[in-house]
């Protein structure tokens, strides 16, 4: 019997999903759970930056049964893929199974967040893990220079680095996100989960809103946490945004300080049935 747990990602959808699952895996590491992501790159990305020890690239959720057995159980952040029909399929399948979002916050942040580190960087900008349709791209080309550095995206061209150079004060690679998140004062960014990270490591977080997606997943956190928004849109450069970002920082609201999220309930609960189970072989012989 094996503990998975699956995080849809991918170019053009980003990593929050990831980092609140590889979170999740490193909470349960003696449960010694295999991640699942949408793409291999993402599962790779997981091992060597997130403290993610077993990784494994599948597609889309639909592909789980190829590489789990019938009695498995799974802690799943789909946004949407699984569609009613499956989700029944998927409990009929697994021991056990545990939606993020509903049985997990989705405001769970790495422990490591909570360590508090000294402020190196006053102010860093990090869009997001993704920028598939050049967005964030096109508005910093028509974006006047600032002094500011900007925390490179997972997911972005490396084409565009070269010009990007040109219009922040330094560009920061991608394998420095913790180190950057925990000790940047103040992070302007399109992330909701970085946001979360941010917070919890006793720094300042300021949201803008992207406008290259219809729809931004747990928007709803930010009110949770009382995070400030910068209303104003970015069209045309982010001159507006930065401008913003700069009024902020000068009255930075009170806001709600993040825990710890207790799993011992569901690690528990996988722990009784690894025991109870550790002798069964399950069969294969169930797709959903």
């Amino acid at each position: 019997m094996q503990l998975y747990i699956y995080a849809k990602s991918g170019h053009s959808f980003g990593l929050e999903n990831v980092r609140r699952a590889s979170a999740i895996c490193n909470m349960l590491q003696t449960q010694d759970p295999i991640l699942c992501t949408a793409d291999y790159r993402a599962a790779t990305y997981a091992k060597a930056e997130l403290g993610v020890k077993k990784g494994v690239g599948i597609d889309v959720i639909g592909n789980l049964p190829n590489v789990m057995e019938r009695g498995d159980m799974l802690i799943y952040d789909d946004s949407g893929e699984a569609n009613e029909t499956m989700q029944k399929h998927m409990q009929q399948f697994c021991k056990r199974i545990y939606k993020i979002g509903k049985d997990i916050s989705k405001d769970i942040v790495d422990e490591r967040y909570f360590d508090r580190t000294e402020t190196k960087r006053d102010k860093v900008v990090f869009f997001s893990d993704d920028d598939y349709s050049n967005w964030f791209f096109n508005l910093s080309l028509n974006t006047k220079p600032h002094t500011i550095p900007l925390l490179w995206g997972h997911y972005f061209f490396f084409k565009n680095e070269k010009q990007f150079e040109n219009h922040y004060e330094e560009i920061i690679d991608e394998e420095q996100y913790q180190q950057t998140i925990q000790t940047t004062k103040y992070l302007l960014t399109s992330s909701i989960h970085s946001c979360l990270e941010s917070l919890a490591s006793g720094n300042f977080p300021v949201y803008f809103k992207r406008l290259d997606k219809e729809y931004i997943e747990n928007y709803e956190l930010l009110k949770k946490y009382n995070i400030p928004i910068i209303e104003k849109e970015a069209i045309g450069s982010l001159d507006p945004v930065l401008d913003a970002f700069e009024d902020i920082i000068k009255s930075y609201p009170s806001v709600n300080s993040i825990e710890k999220f207790d799993i011992s309930k569901i690690r528990g609960e996988i722990e009784e049935t690894l025991k109870l189970f550790e002798t069964i072989q399950p069969a294969l012989d169930y797709k959903f």
